[in-house]
């Protein structure tokens, strides 16, 4: 589907130069950033040289996050391809035969998400000679480290599980995507992140300093007070629910917090909790928090479990004075299903953090 959600894909598979395949608010958000990065007299690709596929998930509020996203592409000069790709038993089928064609004559790849089966099936189609993986947050630390050491994509809160039937019967499939994801004579792999990555042998790694976001949006308005920044750690299964509400509960008090902003898969039962136990506002984006925050108004200290924003936040944020601090995640907090994985994962996002105030864990 192309333009709003309900209208016919028109492009012919010809127009395409780049795809940029999308399943979340902040992988379309570093589509932008990269193609304003990258832009100039020598630029590689220009707005209208690249279309936007949404493959849209069926959560409501990271629909709505997309849709005022793909709002934002199409004033940049994006086209954008809507495409209702989990919308029923036949969907993932009709998305990829519609796709076929334009995969196949795309000149460069943009993805979001190495990790995704969606587009994994995808990349086993397309010819294209140039791969951009741009930033899914602290995702991208992981699969670095994982397309060095020549292992299997696997996110880093499942490592350390059993193989159930559907990773042994999708494995080919994996296996052909990592193959294109490698770099090789035929082919570039370029990655465009704000992280901090380890050097991968022939991977180009690009820095997103956010110059989009602070070139649009902003300054914000800063207030004197503290807000609390939401994570699903609780929903992935990785921390303790209870747990969770404690230290959401200890770090508000300890720093007088009165807003929290809602990660986008947290649970509704979860937040009402919170909104009941700790007496927090919670407020529910409809955009990336990076841009939320730099449109304002914001308070002037950001608390952060370890997730992505405590490395994106200080770039989109940077010279307005806002703080951005971190609170360790106690190995008490994790659930007994945690991957093994969990703690050194979480400590690393922590310890990687530039420009960040570190705080203790809560016990």
């Amino acid at each position: 589907m192309n333009g709003t959600p309900g209208a016919p894909a028109t492009e012919a598979p010809e127009a395409y130069g780049t795809l940029a395949f999308v399943e979340s608010p902040v992988q379309l958000l570093n589509v932008l950033e990269w193609a304003h990065a990258t832009a100039g007299p020598q630029a590689r690709t220009r707005p209208h040289d690249l279309t936007v596929v949404v493959l849209s998930p069926t959560d409501p509020m990271t629909r709505g996050q997309l849709r005022r996203m793909a709002e934002l592409a199409r004033h940049e000069g994006m086209r954008v391809r809507w495409e209702e790709a989990r919308g029923g038993a036949g969907a993932p089928f009709q998305t990829i035969g519609g796709l076929a064609s334009a995969l196949r004559q795309a000149r460069r790849i943009v993805i979001g998400d190495p990790f995704s089966r969606y587009v994994q099936l995808l990349l086993t189609i397309t010819r294209a000679r140039d791969l951009v993986v741009v930033d899914d947050g602290t995702a991208t630390m992981e699969f670095i480290a994982q397309l060095t050491g020549g292992e299997r994509l696997v996110r880093w809160h499942r490592r350390g599980g059993r193989r159930g039937p559907r990773d042994l019967v999708f494995g080919p499939v994996s296996a052909v995507a990592r193959r294109r994801l490698t770099p090789s004579r035929t082919r570039t792999v370029e990655v465009f992140t704000s992280m901090p990555v380890e050097e991968a042998p022939g991977v180009t790694v690009t820095a997103n300093d956010f110059g989009w976001t602070r070139a649009r949006f902003g300054p914000p308005r800063v207030s004197r007070g503290a807000d609390l920044v939401g994570t699903s750690l609780v929903e992935t299964g990785v921390v303790d629910p209870d747990r969770y509400v404690e230290a959401v509960t200890a770090l508000a008090r300890a720093h007088g917090a009165t807003r929290y902003f809602a990660h986008r898969r947290e649970s509704a039962d979860k937040l009402h909790r919170l909104a009941v136990e700790t007496g927090l506002e919670i407020v529910r984006p409809d955009l990336p928090l990076e841009l939320i925050a730099r449109r304002g108004p914001i308070g002037r200290l950001i608390l952060s479990f370890p997730s992505t924003v405590v490395h994106t936040l200080p770039l989109a944020l940077a010279g307005t004075g806002v703080r951005v601090a971190v609170c360790d995640v106690n190995p008490l907090w994790l659930k007994e299903t945690a991957s093994p994985r969990a703690q050194g994962f979480l400590s690393g996002v922590t310890t990687t953090a530039r420009d960040v105030q570190r705080l203790p864990a809560l016990g």
